[in-house]
């Protein structure tokens, strides 16, 4: 149950400061996250990108956004 609240918060940290960095409202980055899959990688991503920094991650979620953004 501590490992879903450690990685519940991350999700939240990422989306919140990905939101940020693209200056763009809570909904549309979280329907950003959906269509693009960017939750499942993060989930599946967890024990590596958790341990990066806050800029790196950022930039890593937008380089997997920009691969897989639906056409």
């Amino acid at each position: 149950m501590e490992n879903d609240s450690k990685l519940y918060k991350f999700i939240v940290f990422c989306l919140e400061h990905y939101r940020n960095f693209r200056q763009i409202t809570a909904m549309q980055a979280l329907l950003l996250f959906r269509q693009t899959g960017v939750f499942q990688y993060l989930i599946e991503g967890y024990e590596v990108l958790h341990t990066q920094g806050r800029d790196y991650i950022i930039a890593d979620i937008e380089d997997f956004i920009k691969n897989h953004e639906i056409k």
